[in-house]
């Protein structure tokens, strides 16, 4: 009997592992295959010339490859939409957890979460149809197609994942902390501003970071709404192309392995690196900022 149960364990055991692996081989299999095709181009572009060129002109012959329009625009778009959607979403998740009724909390849930499942082309097209004419009359802009648009379109899709993790991580504070600090004297808003939110400040700051990652890796809405030239920014008004959006745009028309090809594949191996950079930086935040003790997260 006891054999038995030793081998269901075992077979159970492999199964999850050979699980858990295929995911990593999936992963690793993307980004071999992203490298492969991408790294072609420095055999006789410069990486320097590819990321501080300010010209992107991939069908002239020779074809210039400078993406720091593009990257500054990437890192422009989710800036913004960051500064938007951060107070946004820990506020909403700190009113949910720690002011709201019951009764309230379960009416307003779901529409945040509804938010985070509405389709990306259903929010470029918000952009586009509601946002752009707007934004072209009230600030006389030329066109209503422009950074500022592109930011406030992800910075809603970003306040539901910001929300959901920040609201998460104010859950799993102890009780005990919240009726230690009232015992001690302090008001609701001075337990919550100075040991509810510093003691979730680990969750807090990963869920920041995973909404930024959302943000300058998302296609569809910078593709509809951000304008499609690829120029440096200086105003909130100026059109602009983030590095997905020339992916996008380009990769039906760049002929087969040509450096055009493999150009839109480097602009992906520099997302890679950017979306990496994000996720260590929530993994940082997270274990610098976790408690100990009775308060651990």
């Amino acid at each position: 009997m006891r054999s038995g149960s030793d081998l269901r364990e075992k077979i159970i055991r492999y199964a999850l592992t050979g699980v858990a692996g295929s995911s990593l081989l999936a992963l690793a299999g993307i980004v071999i295959f992203l490298f492969m095709e991408g790294l072609p181009l420095f055999a006789h572009y410069s990486v320097f010339d590819f990321l501080f060129g300010r010209l992107w002109y991939p069908t002239e012959d020779p074809g210039l490859f400078g993406i720091f329009p593009l990257l500054l625009a990437s890192l422009a778009v989710t800036a913004l939409s960051s500064l938007l959607a951060v107070p946004l979403g820990v506020l909403t998740a700190v009113y949910l957890t720690e002011i709201a009724h019951p009764t309230t909390r379960r009416f307003i849930k779901p529409f945040v979460e509804l938010l985070a499942a509405l389709p990306s082309v259903v929010l470029g097209f918000l952009g586009m149809v509601i946002l752009a004419p707007w934004i072209q009359e009230v600030f006389n802009a030329p066109t209503g197609l422009n950074l500022l648009n592109a930011s406030l379109v992800l910075a809603l899709m970003s306040v539901p994942t910001i929300c959901s993790i920040s609201e998460d991580a104010l859950y799993s504070v102890p009780r005990e902390l919240r009726e230690a600090s009232l015992a001690l004297g302090a008001t609701r808003w001075q337990t919550t501003l100075r040991v509810v939110i510093p003691a979730a400040l680990s969750g807090i700051g990963t869920a920041v970071m995973l909404g930024m990652s959302r943000a300058i890796g998302e296609t569809m809405v910078v593709l509809m709404a951000a304008g499609g030239a690829a120029l440096i920014p200086t105003s909130l008004l100026d059109p602009v192309r983030p590095m997905p959006a020339s992916i996008a745009a380009e990769m039906a028309e760049a002929p087969f392995r040509s450096d055009h090809y493999h150009a839109l594949f480097a602009i992906g191996i520099v997302l890679f690196f950017l979306t990496l950079a994000f996720n260590l930086l929530a993994g940082h935040i997270a274990e610098k900022h976790r408690q100990a003790g009775s308060s651990s997260l």
